[in-house]
């Protein structure tokens, strides 16, 4: 990681990188969100976003949902395809749908239904819960709702009535059991099923998940399989319900070659079955329309080496060209793209609540009764110049070894060591400021800095709000979101408001490329510093946990106006304290009776008085009614 900070615009966050046209840096050194059906217009200063809902009670963490954002992808997604069939002269058209399970929030999906209306942007459910959410909505009558995922057969019966009331329902077949449950609730009826088959393909994907694609996927209809569903419709009379096919291309997929390769295949798979006889008339692509969530535009996890134009024209191209080689004609398009449609709408901001610093100014002079391995670290500074910093790095690790040793063996105070520690600090204060103006350091010593980095204490839980970050080392770009048109100073990594090792974020997007260590500046206490998480809206608000009892936080759906303002358009206050414990199946009403009847003993037995049991009483029932995450004072 490069030391120069470019102090002009300070983008060494690589804001211009991963930003998408969205997210851009201002003038007075803030992070400003862009208007995306307005680029000319003035970007929404996101801290003052942050100030204005601190105002009105809203505090931090808060989870930020941008209506225009979320609006923009869906736009671009259906836009893109239908430019993409325009121009190659493609005679079938597309239909998205969203996968709920990538976010399952109301708001968020009562966004994509409005927005994607007008272009029949549909659904995938995998469960019976996504499904009653789906029949939920006013759907267009052609809008799609695609039935993935292991069901049973009130599963089927839902979806079976669906059709019933107007809905373009699909139950995707994921093996032959599910067929005969199909066949048993629609016998006796003269119901004619719109049915799909899930068909693994051979090819796999790079990327975190390649386990998805290839055809030791988890769903799906092997070869054999694919034949005794055919078969089996055949001899039941039900071959013409059987119209869609679906296959998974992957999740997140970096390579566009990779996602040519699998259409390529499923292409194979659609046109043979159209010769079996197969009525297939939609072919769905499953997900695999990534997020450049480092900038890079590289083949890589949190990368990808296309753009959405490429993905729309590249599977165009390859679907058309396979059916014209094939004299088929050409199918309905279905792609699933969840992440790419959301992840960008959404972010959290939070708060630093304080710092762990592992240097220090604070001088340590010389004394006559010091220890010796004391006085030669300070010595140090006699022959600390660029030239020497590996050398007296390595001298000062020695030293300090040495005294923790002869600590450990009762040989040197507690006092003393306390002061060697001091004058390690002190020193590697002045060996980070030589750093700074040099170019010319060691891996070593590289490592020891970043084994030295501050600890930014934040006001949030990794665990609730950025679980993939734990879970899959999943890298979202992350930056403060004021001064940067200052030098960022000193180096840290973040660590949560949980009491738990794992609570850490270490791994940041820079603009010369990822670091293990993230430039930040110092803190003031006149002056809340606010670090943002973004491109979090794909997984993160539902895979979260209770890790330590902290539960949602604030959430407020936004959309920015033209003139640089924004419009609260929904506000959901985050868990209580009290609501969380009655997820792990405490009664808080019963919590507060027992605190009062110890209270009450105390005051019997004279330890409190009447007055300190009531300011006691009152402390634990408003902790009970208060947010889960460190709260602010009023001022």
């Amino acid at each position: 990681m490069s030391s120069d900070i470019d102090t002009a615009h300070g983008d060494i966050y690589g804001i211009g990188q991963w930003g998408s046209g969205l997210v851009t840096i201002l003038e007075n050194g803030h992070i400003g969100l862009c208007h995306p059906f307005d680029p000319d217009s003035t970007p929404t200063d996101l801290r003052h976003i942050v100030e204005n809902l601190q105002q009105r009670g809203i505090t931090t963490p808060v989870l930020l949902r941008v209506t225009d954002f979320l609006k923009y992808r869906i736009d671009e997604i259906n836009q893109q395809f239908s430019l993409a069939i325009k121009e190659l002269g493609y005679q079938g058209r597309y239909q998205g749908v969203f996968p709920i399970k990538v976010n399952q929030q109301a708001e968020v999906i009562d966004r994509i239904a409005e927005y994607g209306h007008e272009y029949r942007f549909g659904f995938e459910v995998g469960s019976k819960a996504e499904l009653l959410i789906a029949l939920s909505l006013d759907l267009h009558a052609e809008t799609a709702i695609i039935c993935n995922g292991i069901k049973d057969s009130e599963f089927l019966e839902l979806a079976i009535m669906s059709l019933q009331l107007g809905f373009n329902t699909f139950i995707v077949l994921e093996s032959p059991r599910e067929l005969e449950l199909v066949l048993d609730a629609v016998s006796g009826t003269d119901i004619r099923p719109q049915l799909g088959m899930r068909i693994k393909l051979t090819n796999t994907v790079s990327g975190k998940w390649a386990d998805s694609s290839g055809d030791r996927s988890t769903f799906g209809l092997t070869i054999a399989q694919i034949m005794d569903v055919v078969n089996r419709l055949k001899q039941t009379g039900y071959l013409d319900c059987l119209i869609l096919q679906h296959s998974h291309l992957g999740s997140q997929v970096p390579q566009i070659i990779e996602i040519r390769k699998a259409a390529q295949e499923a292409c194979q798979f659609f046109t043979e079955l159209r010769r079996e006889g197969v009525p297939l008339r939609y072919l769905d692509l499953g997900g695999g329309l990534g997020v450049d969530y480092t900038g890079e535009h590289t083949a890589s996890a949190n990368s990808i080496n296309y753009t959405l134009q490429e993905y729309c024209l590249n599977i165009v191209e390859t679907v058309k060209d396979i059916m014209d080689e094939n004299d088929m004609p050409h199918p309905v398009i279905v792609t699933e793209s969840g992440r790419a449609c959301v992840a960008q709408s959404s972010m959290l901001v939070f708060n630093v609540l304080d710092a762990t610093h592992y240097d220090s100014d604070k001088k340590v002079i010389a004394a006559e009764d010091d220890h010796p391995l004391l006085l030669k670290m300070l010595d140090i500074q006699s022959y600390l110049t660029k030239d020497r910093i590996q050398e007296c790095w390595n001298d000062m690790k020695y030293y300090r070894d040495e005294a923790r040793a002869l600590f450990r063996r009762n040989q040197i105070s507690l006092a003393m060591t306390a002061r060697i520690e001091q004058a390690y600090l002190y020193m590697m204060n002045h060996i980070k400021a030589l750093l700074k103006a040099s170019d010319n350091t060691t891996e070593d010593v590289q490592q020891a800095l970043f084994q030295l980095a501050d600890i930014y204490h934040c006001n949030f839980s990794l665990f609730q709000s950025l679980p993939d970050i734990w879970a899959i080392d999943q890298i979202h770009p992350i930056a403060p979101l004021q001064r940067l048109d200052e030098p960022a100073e000193r180096y840290a990594i973040l660590s949560d408001i949980t009491c738990d090792s794992d609570g850490k974020i270490d791994q940041f997007i820079l603009s010369d490329g990822l670091s293990s260590i993230l430039p930040v500046h110092d803190l003031n206490e006149q002056d809340d510093y606010y670090i943002g998480v973004f491109f979090i809206g794909a997984y993160q608000e539902t895979l979260g946990d209770l890790h330590n009892l902290f539960g949602d936080t604030n959430v407020v759906t936004i959309g920015l106006l033209e003139e640089g303002g924004f419009e609260i358009i929904k506000e959901q206050d985050g868990d209580t304290i009290h609501e969380v414990l009655s997820y792990v199946e405490y009664e808080p009403k019963r919590l507060i009776n027992a605190f009062k009847a110890i209270v009450e003993s105390a005051v019997k037995k004279g330890r409190l008085s009447p007055a300190e049991r009531r300011r006691m009483i009152k402390c634990y029932t408003d902790s009970m009614n208060g947010y889960t995450y460190f709260e602010h004072q009023e001022s």
